[in-house]
């Protein structure tokens, strides 16, 4: 199926770009097909020029787009539907075509492509077709680029297409493929060769006798006592059709002059206008210059339009126009140029050179000695070319630049998985920290007492991690004084959740700061369950932490009765959420995270190191959820519960357990330095 899926899409992808792309590059030519349409419903005289011309770029922007979206798989969803939505009204359309036979070619590949209308529809049906089979499973399309830079194809893929119908109009569609291209000669292209087929008619007579009417072929024709009415002549067989064969010169009084013009020697100008009623004349002068450049060099100069003496009137009286003007059919001067008025130049019958009104040439020197009167050096593989250059090249370099960096990303994904890279990483990038929750233990003078013992231990034995020690508010402005915060930082056990007032007893985040603390323990169990700490409160305790430059230790975890439901996920996850999950990427770089389970808090149970590495790790994934990988990886995340000197070495030697929150053992130094050592094992 996925291989299906995808042959389908590439399928519908090309079509679509090719018959988008040779549509949108000749406008008008797609605006007059549309008028066929309209004709053949009798809507024409009911809907202006500018809305037909409106369709035309937009039908095959839309088309074009199409393509790239399913060639890219973007938006795979709503592209394959409205691929099958387009597809289905396109083979109703041409199923019409087919029967009634309205218009003898569709128009779907524009000029570059005919096809009779039962080829169109078989081509259709069998789009259609692949188009319901994108439809049905549009998942399975392969992605050629990533989601997060489809933004880029879709707007540069909208841009190019509805640029290249704007220049098309303004200047001449970039590939021409009808029969009057530069390098083509008239005369030439109306020759039938020696030996093509002809076409082939049936006469039928009509004869009268007696009041009676009856037709005969010419076997049949009856003898002379009837009476002949009228004849019809009916095509049985088409023969060969010249390229150009509907090509003509008259003057007004109907005097062809089409072998005399096409057969001189030399150049020629003839400029081209349908209908000079609705040609732009905004560059009218710019033609008048050309006209008496042409007379000063003895080129002829003629104007073939299919308007009316009226028509033609009026543009004399409003440009002041001296050429003369003879007469063509009207589709035949559409064919010609794509421009309403436009210049062409022929030497020798052969066309060289075609202008828009927009881009007229600027020539003093004669045609024989300027590069005006040669073949342009243009050629359709430069033209290819620049196209490749200009919108293909740009979406292949992003495409390639797009899939190297989903491949290093699936391989910096599968090192992650690995439990030694995520040991190596963690050693390299998160801070290790071992901290102490002294609780409410100690006098002053014990507190002192510890912290000068610890800070003389860890000075002669440095630690091998960040050492915390979080003291009641009693101690801390003592002890500041006599730690090396390089060695052992300084927190408080608890903050306010108000930054001043009238609030007896409480102590503020600007209070802890003053003392000299870097650290603040917030959310721990005991807090929340003896004192009702909500997550509000404890949100805003961490913001007036934070606004403190204070380093918040969070702490998170779940009871006994939530561990053994299964719900130990769901209860950290929602503690995270409803009071740290609100900061910014910024400030939640600048939380700590303690997991401590309730239940092994103070009770001598201790969560393996496989269970407290799988909640670290689930811990992890949350955060990566909210603020990204890197984040993720970045967050220090410690173990609370029952840690010791004993367990410390297996707990911390887990990838995601980036250390200890340390309670009854945080009392005594030797046990305390036991735990710290753990990080040089």
């Amino acid at each position: 199926m996925k291989w299906l899926v995808n042959i389908c899409r590439i399928v519908v992808a090309l079509t679509f770009i090719f018959s988008g792309f040779v549509k949108a590059i000749d406008p008008l030519g797609t605006q007059y097909k549309i008028e066929d349409y309209l004709e053949a419903l009798s809507l024409a005289q009911h809907v202006p020029s500018i809305v037909t011309l409106g369709t035309s770029v937009l039908l095959s922007a839309t088309e074009f787009c199409l393509g790239i979206f399913l060639l890219f798989a973007i938006h795979r969803r709503s592209a394959s539907k409205i691929s099958f939505a387009f597809m289905v009204v396109m083979t109703l359309i041409t199923l019409w075509l087919w029967i009634a036979n309205p218009v003898s070619d569709c128009g779907c590949f524009g000029d570059a492509i005919q096809l009779t209308n039962g080829q169109t529809l078989l081509k259709n049906i069998i789009l259609l077709a692949c188009t319901a089979v994108i439809a049905w499973q549009p998942l399975m399309m392969m992605r050629f680029i990533s989601h997060s830079n489809q933004w880029i194809v879709v707007n540069y893929t909208v841009l190019f297409i509805l640029a290249s119908s704007i220049w098309s109009l303004w200047a001449l569609p970039l590939f021409d493929f009808r029969p009057y291209h530069v390098g083509a000669n008239i005369q030439k292209g109306m020759e039938i060769p020696e030996g093509a087929e002809q076409p082939e008619f049936e006469t039928t007579f009509i004869m009268e006798k007696d009041g009676e009417r009856r037709e005969f072929s010419l076997e049949e024709y009856p003898d002379s006592t009837w009476t002949f009415i009228d004849q019809k002549n009916v095509q049985v067989k088409e023969g060969y059709v010249p390229p150009i064969h509907d090509f003509s010169i008259q003057t007004t009084e109907g005097e062809d002059l089409t072998e005399e013009v096409l057969s001189r020697e030399g150049y020629t100008f003839l400029l081209i206008s349908p209908h000079l009623e609705n040609a732009d004349d905004s560059n009218f002068g710019e033609i008048d210059q050309i006209y008496e450049y042409a007379l000063e060099h003895n080129y002829p100069f003629l104007c073939l339009t299919a308007s009316s003496e009226k028509g033609i009137q009026h543009w004399r009286d409003v440009t002041g126009a001296e050429y003369p003007f003879y007469l063509t059919d009207e589709t035949t001067l559409k064919t010609i140029i794509r421009s309403n008025p436009g210049l062409l130049l022929l030497k020798d019958g052969t066309i060289i050179r075609k202008w828009s009104h927009n881009r007229l040439p600027k020539e003093s020197l004669p045609l024989e000695k300027s590069t005006l009167g040669q073949m342009p050096e243009d050629s359709v593989p430069a033209k290819l070319l620049t196209i490749f250059l200009w919108f293909a090249l740009p979406l292949l370099i992003l495409t390639l630049a797009d899939r190297l960096f989903a491949w290093t990303k699936w391989f910096r994904n599968k090192q992650q998985n690995s439990s030694l890279y995520k040991h190596l990483k963690k050693k390299k990038m998160r801070k290790k920290i071992v901290a102490g929750n002294w609780k409410m233990n100690m006098n002053l003078q014990d507190g002192i007492a510890l912290a000068k013992e610890l800070n003389e231990t860890l000075k002669a034995d440095k630690p091998n991690c960040g050492v915390v020690i979080c003291t009641p508010f009693i101690h801390l402005a003592s002890i500041a004084q006599f730690l090396d915060q390089d060695i052992i930082g300084l927190g408080a056990e608890n903050c306010a959740d108000k930054e001043k007032g009238a609030f007896t007893g409480e102590v503020s985040a600007e209070m802890v700061k003053s003392t000299g603390a870097q650290y603040v323990i917030l959310g721990h169990s005991e807090r929340r369950e003896y004192y009702k700490e909500t997550p509000e409160i404890l949100k805003e305790k961490v913001l007036l932490a934070q606004k403190n430059d204070l380093k918040v230790i969070f702490c998170i975890g779940e009871s006994l009765a939530e561990r053994e439901a299964g719900k130990q996920n769901e209860v950290v996850k929602a503690e995270l959420e409803g009071s740290v999950f609100n900061l910014s990427e910024e400030d939640f770089r600048k939380i700590v995270i303690a997991y401590e389970p309730i239940w092994a808090i103070g009770t001598g149970k201790t969560a393996t190191a496989e269970q407290a590495e799988e909640i670290h790790a689930y811990i992890r994934s949350i955060i990566a959820e909210k603020y990204g990988q890197a984040v993720a990886d970045d967050t220090t995340i410690l173990y609370g519960g029952s840690c010791k000197a004993s367990n410390a070495p297996e707990l911390f030697a887990k990838p995601d357990i980036d250390g200890g929150l340390i309670g009854g053992a945080s009392l005594k130094c030797a046990d305390f330095k036991g735990i710290i050592d753990a990080w040089k094992k």
